[in-house]
């Protein structure tokens, strides 16, 4: 349960950041509330999960979601740069994340 949190917190990190860039440097309110609300519920669903998950693996997990889901919003929404270094480089971070995930289950506190 705890790893599912954590993945829900990852993915509204990526909410969090798209809305601030939608925000206009928080002139447009309903993006700014978009950011106010999935900041708290990523923050406060990665907080529930680091009662049982290691904090190195959760933050590394948590902050991995959502740079990797950012970069790919930004890529197909907003036309940043798709070459191939940058699509190696986020499939290198993802087989990152798999290994975290893997190496830590074993030594996960009970949730």
């Amino acid at each position: 349960m705890a790893w599912l949190l954590l993945i829900v917190a990852g993915l509204l990190e990526t909410v969090f950041a798209v809305s601030l860039k939608l925000s206009d440097g928080f002139t447009r309110l309903g993006w700014v509330l978009l950011f106010l609300v999935s900041a708290t519920g990523s923050f406060a669903l990665l907080a529930l999960a680091l009662r049982s998950l290691p904090v190195g693996t959760a933050y590394a997990m948590w902050t991995g979601i959502g740079a990797v889901g950012t970069a790919i919003v930004g890529m197909l929404a907003f036309r940043d740069p798709a070459t191939a270094g940058r699509m190696v480089s986020l499939v290198l971070v993802v087989v990152g994340l798999v290994g975290l995930q893997l190496t830590s289950a074993a030594h996960a506190e009970p949730s």
